[in-house]
């Protein structure tokens, strides 16, 4: 087929798409997948080949992700039930002190700390980002509200365990270990950076406390709140089951959030806080290592095994039970486990959606049209998988969403580029970041519980976290020269 008709016919059905999930309110689930069976049938696969590409395409990323992401909704889930998030805030304020709060809270955001969902973590830190926020100057909570910005959602797409990053991986087929490793190396400069651009904006004068501001939410109010926005895709976050601040529920867990108020010192009998994210830690700590000895071409059958992420992430799951179990008892744990495997079953089907989507481009010849775009240099489909995925975040509000469907589209022209598959998944991951607004349930979360006005939130999370996105892609540039 011509290459205008290929490229046209995927255009116009990935806008079909987009005009389907925030004109029309359809499901993107439904969305992506009829928008894949659009383009396997209207570029020449046929009926039978369709089906059978879509069905592959699920069930291989499903293979490569699901079980991961399983097992980090599990410890998300208990890890929140036990009140570590609260506990862990307080433990950075006491070490690093006010100067080196955003950093410390920004770094543990954006790293080990994905495997809770990212609403969870901003409806449990927010009572101590309040208190903390003063101790920053007049531009305080400007700062605390960008640092919670850009961390949470450079993370969710950037870094194993983020989900969009696991679901990222498997479609792409990068291995685990090496996304966090890539991961790793473009996340800590972004945010260290990004904080760092932020807070001195702030403190010339691009943050005006008496308009930027309002008052937020009750520690422990029963009065009624706004109902939050809800994102146009619950991949991005979880939806909280009630909007009366004195009673709100977590999409994970469904426990009150009983660690709002008060300082959130462990009391006694329990468990020490390494304890709780010891399990966790490890298990990144066997899979970064394993990805290690692969890149140095050592093999060792026991770590091979141990830093499998299936099995590090399993071993990860069961211990933090164990601990679970003696710090609130089997019940409170059991609970937390259902709900958040609940919660979590969306991101699993749109994850495998988005593989089936990436399948059916692949089928195509896509792949070779992109090619004879691209012959110039190798960074011109990371830039622009970078637009296409901004683009498409700008359109329908999910980082989630924008990153998968970017990274299919051009995934077909990486093998012959020559372009390693993880530079791929970090320009989808650092566009998809760009230009969060009010489509967004983080928006409105962080506007709500930190204090903002909408005005505010526009500076913090929109222009914060947008930033964040143009550093990224400036770290996955330096990185494209060094991997290959």
């Amino acid at each position: 087929m011509p290459d205008w008709y290929t490229l046209g016919v995927v255009a116009l059905v990935i806008i079909a798409v987009v005009l389907a999930i925030v004109r029309f309110r359809i499901n993107p689930v439904i969305a992506l997948a009829v928008g894949a069976a659009g383009i396997g049938l209207l570029t020449g696969l046929g009926p039978v080949d369709t089906v059978k590409t879509m069905t592959t395409g699920f069930g291989e990323v499903m293979m490569e992700a699901g079980l991961l992401i399983a097992w980090g909704v599990l410890i998300g889930a208990m890890l929140n039930e036990m009140g570590a998030i609260t506990r862990l805030v307080d433990t950075l304020l006491r070490a690093f002190g006010p100067k080196g709060i955003p950093y410390a809270l920004g770094l543990s955001f954006a790293t080990y700390l994905q495997t809770i969902f990212i609403d969870v973590m901003i409806v449990m830190a927010a009572p101590l980002a309040r208190r903390i926020a003063p101790r920053l100057g007049k531009a305080g909570t400007g700062i605390i509200a960008a640092t919670f910005a850009i961390s949470l959602e450079t993370g969710i797409v950037l870094m194993v365990p983020g989900f969009a990053a696991v679901a990222l991986a498997g479609l792409l087929d990068v291995p685990l270990g090496i996304m966090m490793l890539g991961g790793l190396a473009v996340v800590v400069p972004t945010v260290i950076l990004a904080i760092i651009v932020m807070t001195v904006l702030f403190r010339a004068g691009f943050w005006n406390p008496a308009r930027d501001e309002e008052e937020t939410i009750h520690d422990e109010s029963s009065e009624e709140e706004p109902a939050l926005v809800r994102s146009a895709s619950a991949a991005d976050g979880v939806e909280l089951d009630s909007t009366r601040s004195g009673t709100l529920r977590t999409a994970v867990g469904g426990t009150p959030n009983r660690h709002a108020s008060g300082a959130a010192t462990a009391a006694a009998g329990e468990p020490p806080l390494l304890l709780l994210f010891g399990p966790m830690l490890s298990a990144l700590a066997l899979i970064a290592a394993q990805a290690v000895l692969t890149v140095l071409g050592i093999e060792n059958p026991v770590m091979q095994f141990l830093g499998d992420p299936v099995i590090a992430l399993l071993l990860a799951v069961i211990a933090t039970g164990l601990v679970g179990r003696a710090a609130v008892g089997i019940k409170r744990i059991e609970k937390s486990l259902v709900k958040g495997f609940q919660d979590g079953g969306q991101i699993f089907v749109l994850t495998g959606v988005g593989g089936s989507l990436a399948a059916v481009i692949a089928q195509g010849d896509l792949g070779e049209v992109l090619k004879g775009y691209f012959q110039a240099t190798t960074w011109a489909p990371i830039l622009v998988v970078w637009v296409m995925a901004a683009l498409l975040h700008i359109a329908v509000g999910s980082v989630t969403l924008s990153a998968i469907t970017a990274a299919g589209i051009i995934a077909p022209a990486a093998a012959s580029l020559g372009l390693n598959p993880l530079i791929i998944a970090l320009a989808a991951g650092a566009g998809a970041l760009f230009c969060i607004h009010v489509t967004s349930n983080t928006f409105w979360l962080l506007k709500l519980f930190l204090g903002q006005s909408v005005r505010g939130a526009l500076k913090t999370v929109t222009i914060g976290v947008s930033v964040a996105s143009v550093i990224a892609l400036g770290m996955t540039l330096i990185l494209s020269v060094f991997v290959h």
